[in-house]
């Protein structure tokens, strides 16, 4: 029996930082913002980083740094990145049986520019991410106490029978979805009312309620209309706000030099999560728990560069710097009237 399965995306990252761009502004861009470099030239690149990331090896790696027994679905290519997953993956003590192998499609890849201020552009290669199918995930031989599920791919409904398994099963299903499962989802928002933890970011929150982002009230009054569960909306430095239904929980962040956001989001989630697969019943002091889990977690993270390598392990958090003292948590009713 596992504690949690983690599902979702793997890829070879390769970081390129200290590149001396120019930056540029206009309305063609999505944040206005941009990055240009002259056509036909030859750039040097300072440092170049060659690590892995990935939803699912990135909660993965958390959960069992956590000591939670932990497995994990993805796929993975027939190639030399593929092999440097599996790897890394075994080192952590992650169970890799229920891992697909492609013999066709190569592992997915990313470059990623960094800037000096820690901000990043990322040109991604979806590769075989993309074609993780759900008739090669043993749903019959899975046992495990959670799901954690991340970006799926394209094949169509494979969350809806990831759900359909966790239901059978008793299983608890936590999700920080990627833009596909969002749009499935917002098609279909009958499931929602079956995750027990639903995590997205400010954006993906306006995106999926169709309600401005700035209107954070509105915003959590439909989505626990719509989820049963706990809602968990992140907003970078400005903190996160979760939802229990009952309570609404803001928090700020523990003081941090971002040095890559590369992660965040998952090293978030996954922290969060680690926390309510420890406990034996979820209330308001295990939420605050999580939050500083989470947060703690998230911390590490972007001080260093790459999705993985500033992943707590559970003794790291009793760090002074993530004393709870160092947060703030403010605990509200929901009050949407």
């Amino acid at each position: 029996m596992f504690d949690i399965i983690t599902i979702g995306s793997a890829t070879r990252d390769g970081f390129f930082e200290g590149i001396d761009f120019l930056p540029v502004e206009g309305d063609c861009f999505i944040t206005n913002k941009g990055i240009c470099l002259p056509l036909g030239a030859k750039i040097t690149a300072p440092q170049v980083h060659f690590l892995t990331g990935g939803s699912a090896t990135n909660t993965a790696v958390t959960f069992a740094r956590q000591d939670l027994k932990t497995g994990i679905i993805c796929r993975l290519g027939d190639d030399v990145s593929g092999e440097t997953i599996m790897r890394e993956l075994k080192e952590e003590n992650i169970d890799t049986r229920f891992i697909q192998k492609d013999y066709s499609t190569p592992t997915a890849y990313s470059v990623i520019f960094l800037t000096s201020s820690g901000e990043r552009t990322i040109l991604s290669y979806k590769g075989c991410a993309e074609k993780l199918s759900a008739w090669e995930i043993p749903f019959k031989k899975i046992k495990t106490r959670w799901f954690c599920i991340g970006s799926l791919g394209k094949e169509k409904n494979i969350l809806k029978e990831i759900i359909q398994c966790a239901l059978l099963k008793d299983i608890k299903l936590a999700i920080n979805p990627g833009w596909q499962e969002l749009k499935w989802l917002k098609k279909n928002p009958k499931w929602l009312d079956k995750f027990e933890v639903f995590v997205c970011n400010q954006e993906e929150a306006a995106y999926f309620t169709d309600i401005p982002y700035s209107k954070e009230k509105q915003i959590f009054k439909k989505l626990d209309d719509l989820v049963k569960g706990i809602v968990v909306m992140t907003k970078g430095q400005n903190g996160s706000t979760v939802s229990d239904g009952k309570h609404l929980f803001k928090a700020g962040v523990f003081h941090k030099k971002a040095v890559d956001t590369t992660g965040a989001g998952d090293a978030f989630t996954s922290g969060f999560v680690s926390a309510l697969a420890r406990s034996k019943k979820i209330n308001s002091k295990v939420i605050e728990e999580a939050i500083r889990v989470g947060n703690a977690n998230a911390t590490s993270v972007v001080e260093h560069i790459g999705a993985k390598t500033g992943i707590l392990y559970k003794k790291d958090l009793k760090q002074k710097r993530f004393n709870s003292s160092n947060i703030r948590i403010k605990k509200l009713l929901c009050n949407y009237d």
